[in-house]
C-alpha cells in the first residue's frame, strides 16, 4: 500500500530548514502539499481580520512556494472553507494515508489541529518554529520560569547550541494523479501606497517568500548591520534601524535557526559584540513568548491574562475608533497608527507607544488592540503579538506590572525634530 500524504503548509512557508516537510517528501510514495486560508471574517466594521498587507505580502510568499515545489515536479493547492470538510474531501479522494504539519499551539490553531485527528487519518505534527528546539531545553517547557530574565540565564547558563538547519528536498515525490483547483484571491495592488514604509514589501527585495528572506539576511550581514543593531533597533524610521526579519518569520518563510546559524557565522568571522548578542537576545524573546504557551495555553487570551489583580478597564468604542483612525489628537500616537494603516508596518518603539496609549491613556481593551494589530501588521504573528500586549498590558508574566509610556518623554527622546510626525500627518 503507497504512502499518501498531505502536507499542511502552515506558517513554515519554505523548503529550507523545513524538517516537517523534508520528512514528507522522504517518506512518502505520494505527496499534497496544500495551503489552507480561514474565512477572512470583518473584526471592525468593514476591517478583515487579515487586512490587505497581510494579504499580500502572504500572496507573494505563497506564489513563490507553489514556484519552488513546481520547480521539482509539484505544486502548491490553496483551499478555502471549513477546514475539516476541505481536508476531508481532499484526503478521500487521494486515499491519503497520513497528514503531517507544522504544530502550533495557540488556541485557533490546536483547535483546527483537533478537527484534523478527527478525520481518523495518522497525523504527525513538527515543532520547528523556535531558534532553540524543544528537546534542548534545560527544563520542561510547562515548567519553565516565568520571568524572561530567568529564562535566558537557564538557557545560557547551559550553553544551549542552536542546532544546524536541514536541507531543502532535492526532490519530491509525484502529486496524485487526480488534480485539484487552487482557491483564488484576488488583491487590488492601487489600493496599497508604501514606498514610504520601513518595509516595502511591494519593492523586489522585501517581496514575501523564501527567496527574499535569505537575500535578505545575506546583505544584512554583508553590511554588517549586526555590529549597530543594538544603537540603532529603537529608531522609527529607515530600513536599516532594525533587521527587518520578522515578516518573513512570521509565516516562515525563513527559519530562527537559519537565522541565529548566520549570525554565529558572522561573528566567527567578523567578532561578537554587544548589537550582535542583542540580535541572539531578540530571537530568544521570541522562542520564550511560544515555550510559554506550554505553561499558560489559553489563560494568555483572557481579559485578564495572568494577572490576579487587573486594572479595570471598561473599554470605549468611540477612543478605540479614535486610536485605530489616528485621530486621539496626540501626534506622536496619531503619526504611528496612520502608519500602520498605511503600511502594514510599525516599529517597535512605536508599537510599544501606542499599545500603552490604548491601555492607559484611552484605558481600553489590550485585547481589542492586540486584534487590531493581528488585522494591519505585515509581520503578525500570534505568540509575539499576544506575548507584547499582554507584557505591555501588565497580565502576563512580568513582575513589573505593565509597561506605561509617557508620550511626550517617548517623543523628546525618539522624534524631537518632529520628522516623524511630519512624514505621517502631512
Amino acid at each position: 500500500m503507497p504512502n499518501i500524504t498531505i502536507y499542511w503548509f502552515r506558517n513554515d512557508l519554505r523548503l529550507l530548514d523545513n524538517p516537517a516537510f523534508l520528512k514528507a517528501s522522504t517518506e512518502s510514495d505520494i505527496l499534497l502539499p496544500l495551503f489552507y486560508h480561514p474565512n477572512n471574517d470583518l473584526i471592525y466594521k468593514s476591517v478583515k481580520r487579515v487586512g490587505i498587507h497581510r494579504q499580500v505580502f502572504l500572496k507573494q510568499a505563497l506564489n513563490e512556494l507553489k514556484t519552488s515545489l513546481k520547480s521539482l515536479n509539484s505544486d502548491l493547492i490553496e483551499i478555502q472553507g471549513n477546514i475539516f470538510d476541505q481536508i476531508k474531501k481532499i484526503a478521500d479522494v487521494i486515499g491519503a494515508t497520513k497528514i503531517f504539519f507544522e504544530k502550533i499551539i495557540a488556541p485557533e490553531e490546536l483547535e483546527q489541529e483537533s478537527l484534523i485527528r478527527n478525520l481518523g487519518i495518522p497525523v504527525e505534527t513538527f515543532w520547528q518554529s523556535t531558534m532553540i528546539d524543544l528537546s534542548e531545553l534545560p527544563f520542561e517547557p510547562q515548567n519553565m520560569p516565568d520571568i524572561f530574565t530567568e529564562f535566558r540565564k537557564h538557557i545560557e547558563s547551559k550553553k544551549i547550541q542552536t542546532k544546524m538547519w536541514v536541507p531543502s528536498p532535492s526532490k519530491l515525490p509525484p502529486l496524485p494523479s487526480k488534480r485539484f483547483k487552487s482557491a483564488t484571491n484576488n488583491i487590488f495592488l492601487e489600493e496599497i501606497k508604501n514606498e514610504k514604509s520601513s518595509f516595502p514589501y511591494l519593492e523586489n527585495q522585501f517581496l514575501g517568500g523564501e527567496k527574499s528572506a535569505l537575500a535578505h539576511i545575506e546583505n544584512y550581514l554583508l553590511k554588517k548591520l549586526p555590529h549597530s543593531y543594538k544603537e540603532t533597533r529603537n529608531q522609527l524610521l529607515g530600513i536599516d534601524f532594525s533587521t527587518k526579519f520578522s515578516p518573513w518569520l512570521s509565516i516562515g518563510c525563513i527559519s530562527a535557526k537559519y537565522i541565529a546559524a548566520k549570525l554565529k557565522e558572522f561573528e566567527d568571522q567578523f567578532g561578537a559584540n554587544e548589537s550582535s548578542y542583542w540580535i541572539w537576545f531578540e530571537l530568544l524573546w521570541r522562542d520564550y513568548f511560544r515555550f510559554l504557551h506550554f505553561k499558560y495555553g489559553k489563560n494568555l487570551y483572557i481579559k485578564n491574562g495572568l494577572n490576579k489583580n487587573p486594572i479595570n478597564i471598561n473599554h470605549n468604542e468611540d477612543k478605540f475608533e479614535t486610536w485605530v483612525n489616528g485621530r486621539t489628537g496626540n501626534q506622536l500616537i496619531d503619526a504611528g497608527m496612520r502608519e500602520l494603516f498605511l503600511t502594514g508596518y510599525l516599529s517597535n518603539r512605536m508599537r510599544q507607544i501606542v499599545a500603552s496609549y490604548l491601555i492607559y491613556d484611552l484605558e481600553c481593551d489590550w485585547r481589542k488592540g492586540a486584534q487590531w494589530f493581528e488585522s494591519q501588521l505585515v509581520d503578525y504573528d500570534v505568540y509575539s503579538n499576544h506575548g507584547n500586549w499582554l507584557y505591555i498590558a501588565g497580565n502576563g508574566t512580568d513582575p513589573r506590572g505593565g509597561r506605561r509610556f509617557n508620550t511626550t518623554k517617548q517623543n523628546l527622546e525618539h522624534d524631537p525634530n518632529n520628522a516623524y510626525k511630519n512624514l505621517w500627518l502631512n
